[in-house]
């Protein structure tokens, strides 16, 4: 295309210059005799001849300056794109590896041995990440190696639809409540620690987003790791120990949101959960029931977050004839305790991103998340939780600095989330820094 844009000045140059010396042939050769007039109209054509030479030679010196070929050089027209067509063309092609390696430093005044030392430190975890797609196709797994244990997190495969509709078949976070989790904190709260937030189960799970609306249904055969007795894993379900043989089974999920003000400054989801499945007696080969039910406000305007939510939950089950029914035991990270078979939560979160003034920090986020168990048991003291903190970002560092209260807690002094327990407040300095890559 530039070759082309010069092409016509050049061979009017070199008309002119080759039509020049005939006239200045003809100029000469006149006889002396000629009419003036044929002398004059010569004399002007020539003057008119220069007059156009000089105007050509201007013109090819600017196209050949860089700023005129710039403007002469049009890209060529490119096909339209339709909305989706671009992620139809390069689906992502690759499976990534990654991990983190966390530690804690903490300070417990329930605990002596940690007041005499003036606080304890030690690994948390080490971990491994498998995360990726080959086209439609996708797959995500994590383990976990804790100084005490060491457990599958979760593992699934996936297939992305043209809608943008996913599912899951593995062990894949059961739908329930506030998403991806229902506290900022490292420690977690209430939910977590009776099975009804960051819970993962073996079954199969299919998603979608469509527009302001996010949907799930989900259905789990049983718990992760197919072993009830087997008490070394993430997630808190029930477990088979001494006179408690009762197990997760045929679990049903539906969570349903709306987000309003979707893609503007302030975006608020409003949703409901709802779960429903049976609990199998290993010692009676009977089957109970349990159902649990969730309502949440998860709000992001501006640098706020606000989380709400409300829950409840029963199991009905088939012990044998004298072990107590109004109980469950619940067991992960090698440990089990009771909890109450009936109950309502009560969850309420605000965060704030700070911004960073530090061109070392990434991101700062103080927040404050309480969680609360009122147990339908006769004389059953309530248990909460309160954790306030900021998360730090620096690269790929991420450290939690948290100072929790916690009354009637497991981990926190002789804490219940049944009957019994202590009506104390225990505190909680927690400081855990994590590499990830």
């Amino acid at each position: 295309m530039r070759g082309g844009a010069l092409v016509g000045p050049v061979r009017s140059l070199r008309g002119c210059w080759s039509a020049l010396p005939l006239l200045l042939a003809c100029l000469v050769c006149s006889p002396a005799t000629a009419e003036e007039k044929s002398v004059a109209a010569l004399k002007q054509r020539i003057v008119e001849l220069e007059a156009r030479l000089a105007d050509l030679e201007r013109l090819v010196g600017d196209i050949r300056s860089p700023d005129a070929l710039e403007v002469a050089v049009v890209e060529p027209q490119r096909e339209p794109v339709e909305p989706g067509d671009a992620v139809k063309a390069s689906p992502p092609q690759s499976i990534e590896i990654g991990g983190a390696l966390r530690f804690n430093l903490l300070y417990r005044d329930d605990l002596e041995s940690s007041v005499g030392k003036r606080g304890e430190s030690g690994l948390d975890i080490f971990r491994l990440n498998v995360d990726g797609a080959i086209d439609r196709l996708l797959v995500s797994a994590e383990y976990r190696f804790y100084p005490f244990m060491d457990v599958l997190h979760h593992g699934w495969v996936g297939y992305r639809f043209a809608d943008d509709g996913q599912l899951e078949a593995g062990i894949t976070q059961v739908p329930f409540g506030l998403l991806p989790y229902a506290a900022h904190n490292a420690w977690f709260g209430v939910p977590y620690y009776i099975g009804m937030a960051d819970d993962y189960d073996i079954g199969v799970k299919y998603h979608r987003q469509d527009g302001p609306w996010n949907a799930a249904l989900a259905f789990f055969k049983g718990e992760e790791l197919g072993d009830a007795s087997n008490l070394e894993r993430y997630s808190f379900d029930l477990v088979r120990v001494d006179d408690q043989q009762n197990e997760e089974s045929n679990q049903f999920n539906a969570r349903l949101a709306y987000t309003f003000g979707l893609g503007s400054s302030c975006e608020t989801e409003v949703g409901g959960s709802m779960q429903l499945g049976e609990v199998y007696n290993d010692r009676t080969d009977n089957r109970g029931d349990r159902w649990a039910g969730a309502a949440h406000i998860d709000s992001r305007c501006g640098r706020w977050n606000f989380q709400l939510q409300g829950a409840a939950y029963d199991y009905a089950v088939e012990n044998p004839s004298g072990i107590d029914r109004d109980t469950v035991r619940m067991g992960a990270f090698a440990g089990s305790y009771d909890v109450a078979s009936e109950g309502r939560v009560l969850v309420a979160n605000v965060a704030y991103n700070l911004p960073p003034r530090w061109t070392f920090i990434d991101s700062i986020t103080c927040y404050n998340d309480y969680s609360w168990l009122d147990k339908s048991l006769s004389g059953a003291r309530d248990s909460h939780i309160n954790t306030l903190g900021c998360a730090v970002g620096s690269g790929p560092l991420f450290s939690y600095f948290d100072y929790i209260l916690a009354r009637n807690m497991p981990y926190f002094g002789e804490g219940s989330l049944a009957a019994g327990g202590e009506d104390d407040w225990q505190s909680r300095l927690n400081i855990n820094i994590g590499y990830y890559w």
